[in-house]
């Protein structure tokens, strides 16, 4: 089978026919096999019946980068729904955030003429903050509506398909492909080995390791004793120097095998930034030619304007030499500009954090990794399988390479701890896909404004914590069906019977009851009445999505009502995002705005916000300093002239413009809030319109 002139794979003829039998779909295949054409087939299948089709994934710049593909092969026909851009509303091809979609099914019900939904990245259902809207999706669509799932790591895939054809109560087929179109060679690396496969780094370590670790030595120290005494040998503070493998040595291991372009995974934006500038200043010649750095130099004149002072003179020499750096946090037309010269092969280092590893198709020759260590939000803490493997899936170009080399640092001293996480990633075991359903406070109170109360429960128990549940109840009551028959029991069988007999009563309706728990706390707060009428707070609720209790209290409180709408703008910032660790607002912030941060700070640690956190396990943002930031925006001081006043070793470009976005998004909300109050409504859109400007209306 032929489509867009390429000979399909297996898997992709496999996953288009059963589109064509009017099934749903679910596709698991390495990264860089190409599963985004059955998307492509998909959407020009809608297009050409006259039909609707949307698009969602996780990242944005995974949904830019499909917005922009299909742009360009079918024009006004595609748009783009964000929470903060909207783009050809009515577009029949949308590309939207998975957020969006859920709002959408729960206030509007179902796009007129829908064929179909691809959920690209469907293994974010187990996402601990954002995996309970993938779930709301799959369970609100109605039947008809085939949904294409795709995923490079959904290994529990039948346990899924089995879930979700109870949901959709159609069949689902199910089409996995192993082989990866570019076979991967992980190597281990470090000063001590130089670049090397598996065996041989265990082979050297066997080797060298009594240097590392001996009986009265094992946590890596070499010549002293571990409380930093006397040195084995007899002196006192005299030992060998360890060289530590660093970036710029892996560089140089790099260069010698040829393995560019190539990119290094660095698990914090600080040190992208700090690692590829380094490179650049003990860099002796240019990693590209000379007519690749003039091309580079054209792409940056023509943006130069766009970005101001963010783009400074070592900046520019580091990209005409063919080095650069992307995370979350540049500048939105840096990051463009970088995705572009990389996209062109003009970039030949590129240090880069998880961002880069979603789903953007980007391939490199190599990757590698600096650590396999991160943190995950709460501690720092080894990779998982899906983590690494996403990351190292980059490597590889289809038609280019015979296969992709995936280079991980590795200390000698730090081999026996890594060794077992090594093979793990080896095997590509990656782990299950598990539910994290935890309906957000504005889904429960649409819910109830929507349905009976039956038909929540019906669509409750319709999550994939539900029937995992229930699943393993089944489990558990053919074993105690078992041990029942034996009548007499040995004490082991006798404490699992008890043991099994209550987990079987706790499992029952544990998600039912967790609603209905929210329910019982909005009724304890006033928003709900006790036969579940809706009170101000409910209603205020309806409309808002992010900080929704919070907010709802601010709402109720008056408190935003006299702010001017610089300071009220400034005020989303603040309980939207936080400006980070490593930054600090340099200028004194004025009495007026400490006045209205402690007026805030009351109501984030009030015990109405600290009860709603209860049952989410989430802390409110307060990004203090964002106050007199989002009040310049507001003002409408230039960017780079806001920049100037915030102390920062690292570029917060782009994450000021996606603070400012989802702040925009808030204001937006609270216009629904105040929509039978024409001026303040007015008002607030006018203040929505103020903001949208320069960086903030940018797609990227």
């Amino acid at each position: 089978m032929n489509y867009q002139g390429l000979t399909l794979d297996r898997f992709q003829v496999e996953a288009i026919e059963h589109l064509q039998n009017d099934r749903s779909v679910l596709v698991c295949a390495p990264t860089g096999t190409g599963k985004t054409i059955i998307a492509d087939w998909i959407v020009e299948q809608a297009l050409e019946s006259g039909k609707q089709v949307i698009y969602t994934a996780p990242v944005k710049a995974l949904s830019n980068q499909k917005y922009r593909d299909w742009v360009n092969m079918y024009g006004d026909r595609v748009g783009l729904v964000t929470g903060d851009l909207v783009i050809r509303r009515d577009a029949p091809c949308l590309v939207m955030t998975t957020e969006v979609l859920r709002n959408m099914l729960l206030t509007e019900g179902v796009p007129h003429n829908l064929l179909a939904v691809v959920l690209d990245e469907i293994h974010f259902l187990d996402d601990p903050e954002r995996g309970t809207v993938w779930e709301e999706v799959l369970i609100y669509l109605p039947p008809e509506v085939q949904v294409v799932g795709l995923s490079a790591t959904l290994s529990n895939v039948d346990d899924f398909a089995a879930w979700l054809e109870s949901v959709r109560q159609r069949p689902v087929g199910v089409v996995i492909e192993t082989n990866r179109a570019v076979p991967l060679e992980i190597v281990y690396a470090s000063v001590d080995t130089g670049m090397c496969d598996p065996k041989q780094y265990d082979h050297r370590f066997k080797r060298k390791a009594g240097r590392f670790t001996s009986k009265d030595d094992r946590g890596g120290r070499s010549g002293r004793d571990r409380k930093g005494g006397k040195d084995r040998n007899g002196g006192r503070g005299r030992r060998s120097r360890v060289v530590k493998t660093r970036h710029h040595h892996i560089h140089r291991m790099m260069s010698k095998e040829e393995l560019f372009p190539y990119l290094y995974f660095v698990w914090s934006r600080r040190d992208t930034e700090r690692f590829a500038r380094q490179l650049f200043q003990n860099l002796d010649h240019r990693l590209v030619t000379r007519e690749q750095s003039d091309q580079i130099a054209d792409r940056i004149h023509k943006i130069a304007a766009d970005v101001g002072p963010a783009l400074d003179p070592d900046l520019r020499r580091m990209y005409c030499a063919g080095i650069a750096f992307h995370h979350a946090g540049l500048h939105v037309h840096l990051k463009t500009l970088v995705e572009e010269l990389y996209e062109a092969r003009l970039i030949q280092v590129l240090y880069c954090t998880s961002t880069f590893a979603l789903g953007i198709n980007m391939p490199a020759r190599a990757v590698a990794f600096d650590a396999i260590e991160a943190y995950n939000g709460t501690r720092v803490a080894p990779l998982t399988v899906r983590a690494f493997m996403q990351a190292a899936g980059r490597a590889g170009r289809r038609g280019i390479d015979s296969a992709g080399t995936v280079v991980v640092r590795v200390e000698l001293d730090s081999y026996e701890w890594m060794r077992p996480l090594l093979e793990k990633y080896a095997r590509e075991e990656s782990e299950p896909v598990r539910s994290s359903f935890n309906l957000s406070w504005n889904s429960v109170v649409n819910l109830l404004h929507r349905n009976e109360e039956t038909q929540i429960r019906g669509l409750v128990e319709k999550s994939f914590l539900s029937w995992h549940l229930a699943k393993k109840n089944k489990v558990d009551m053919d074993r105690l069906a078992l041990l029942e028959q034996r009548g007499r029991r040995s004490s082991d069988e006798h404490k699992e019977y008890r043991k099994l007999k209550k987990r079987h009563e706790r499992t029952g309706d544990q998600v039912w009851d967790l609603f209905q728990a929210k329910v019982g706390y909005l009724q304890s707060i006033g928003y709900v009445g006790k036969d579940n009428e809706f009170n101000a707070g409910a209603r205020i609720l309806q409309h808002v999505q992010i900080s929704e209790i919070l907010m709802t209290e601010l709402v109720l409180s008056g408190l935003l009502d006299d702010l001017d709408a610089d300071t009220l703008f400034g005020a989303m910032c603040v309980i939207t995002n936080d400006l980070g660790r490593h930054a600090e607002w340099g200028p004194r912030i004025t009495r007026e705005d400490r006045r209205v941060l402690h007026a805030l700070s009351e109501h984030v640690e009030g015990p109405i916000v600290a009860g709603a956190h209860e049952f989410t396990g989430e802390d409110s943002n307060f990004g203090a300093d964002l106050l007199p930031i989002g009040k310049a925006w507001a003002k409408g001081v230039p960017l780079p002239e806001i920049l100037m006043d915030i102390r920062c070793d690292t570029d917060l470009s782009g994450s000021l413009i996606t603070g400012f976005r989802r702040a925009k998004d808030l204001i937006s909300q609270l216009a629904t809030v105040y929509r039978d109050l024409p001026d303040r409504h007015d008002a607030l859109r006018d203040l929505v319109r103020k903001v949208s400007r320069d960086e903030v209306e940018v797609v990227g």
